[in-house]
């Protein structure tokens, strides 16, 4: 489906009834964090603000120096420089709405780090939207996702916009050319050979 139709249908999702936790999956630069800020400002402006909150799989990356630590730096993105039990856990809170209100962590590219409690989900919110790269992976802990999600979206772009946001974002954030470009293809590029074939577990998928 094309983006319009994913917000459409967001904002069917957010209407009244059980709270809603929509996943967003992707291969990095695939546009999912663009398309769930867009959902919850298009949500909010239908349904009060509130009703939505962005809540992204990275704020569970590991901390740089756990990633020196475990000697991982140099692949952070990889599936395991993430704390996929932290993200199962938080993913089955917001699930459950039981609490008066969920704080999740952010992810703050301005310093490459997680920030706890950065994100309130009070219960009232209706729509969560949760974007990240392994949402659909069917390896311990990321396949309970499946059962957790009311939908997870995939999104899919061709490989050449991709890596050209992807070199577009790494040169925002401090390297030069050279760095981004090569970060993107043999990085990046690894990641996303293994989000690619989970495509096949998405509710739906989206041209972004």
């Amino acid at each position: 489906m094309s983006v319009d139709d994913a917000v459409d249908r967001a904002v069917r999702l957010a209407a009244d009834g059980p709270r809603t936790v929509l996943g967003i999956a992707g291969a990095p630069g695939a546009g999912k964090s663009t398309l769930a800020r867009r959902i919850v400002a298009e949500v909010d402006a239908v349904h009060g603000t509130g009703t939505a909150v962005q809540v992204p799989m990275d704020g569970f990356h590991l901390a740089n120096a756990a990633l020196d630590a475990l000697g991982r730096h140099d692949r952070k993105g990889a599936i395991d420089t993430f704390d996929g039990d932290g993200y199962v856990a938080l993913v089955r809170r917001l699930v459950a709405g039981d609490d008066t209100v969920v704080w999740a962590p952010d992810f703050d590219r301005r310093v490459d780090e997680p920030v706890a409690g950065s994100i309130a989900v009070p219960r009232r919110t209706r729509l969560v939207v949760s974007e990240g790269n392994y949402l659909l992976d069917d390896g311990e802990p990321w396949a309970a996702l499946a059962d957790l999600f009311t939908e997870t979206w995939f999104c899919a772009v061709d490989d050449t916009v991709r890596l050209d946001r992807l070199v577009g974002r790494h040169m925002r954030h401090g390297r030069d050319h050279e760095a981004a470009r090569t970060w993107a293809v043999e990085v990046d590029g690894v990641n996303a050979a293994r989000v690619a074939p989970t495509v096949i577990r998405a509710s739906r998928t989206v041209r972004t």
